[in-house]
C-alpha cells in the first residue's frame, strides 16, 4: 500500500485516511507517488499537496457544494508518515471537526519536523516580537509519524 494521510485543516485540522483511493481518482497523486516508492525513495521525501479550501456537505445553489472556509484539505505521503491511518473525525454531516482537531500551526510544525527541523529554533526577531511560522503554537501531530 502506497503511504498517505489526508489531512482536512481550517481554523482547526482533523485528519482522514484515503488509502489506495488516490490511485484511484487521482492520477497526479498517485504517480509521483508510485514513482518514489519504485525509486525506493518515498521514505526520505514527504509529499504534500493540498487544496485551496474544503467544501461543505451542504449548497445554497442549484449546483455543486459550497464553499468551507473553516476547513481544507492536504494529503501527506512518504518522508515518516504512517501510512493507511485515519486521524480525526468531522461531524455526520462532514462539516465541523469534532475529533482529534489540529491546528494549521501544528501541521506546519509537524512538516518541518519530518523535514529535520525543530520549528520553535525557526525564530526572528522584527520591530521587538519573536516571529516563527508556527507562531506561539504549533506542535508535532506525533501520531502521524512513523
Amino acid at each position: 500500500m502506497i503511504p498517505e494521510l489526508c489531512i482536512v485543516i481550517g481554523g482547526l485540522v482533523v485528519a482522514i485516511a484515503i488509502g489506495d483511493v488516490a490511485c484511484a481518482c487521482d492520477q497526479g497523486i498517485a504517480a509521483p507517488i508510485k514513482d518514489l516508492k519504485q525509486r525506493g525513495l518515498s521514505e526520505e521525501t514527504l509529499v504534500v499537496w493540498g487544496g485551496e479550501f474544503g467544501r461543505a456537505p451542504t449548497s445554497e445553489g442549484q449546483m455543486g457544494r459550497d464553499h468551507d472556509h473553516y476547513d481544507f484539505t492536504t494529503g501527506m505521503a512518504g518522508g515518516g508518515v504512517k501510512g493507511g491511518i485515519s486521524y480525526g473525525s468531522t461531524d455526520e454531516f462532514g462539516l465541523t471537526a469534532v475529533e482529534a482537531r489540529v491546528h494549521v500551526h501544528d501541521l506546519h510544525a509537524t512538516i518541518l519536523h519530518l523535514m529535520g527541523l525543530d520549528h520553535e529554533r525557526l525564530t526572528y526577531r522584527y520591530s521587538g516580537r519573536d516571529y516563527r511560522l508556527t507562531d506561539v503554537h504549533g506542535k508535532v501531530v506525533s501520531e502521524i509519524i512513523s
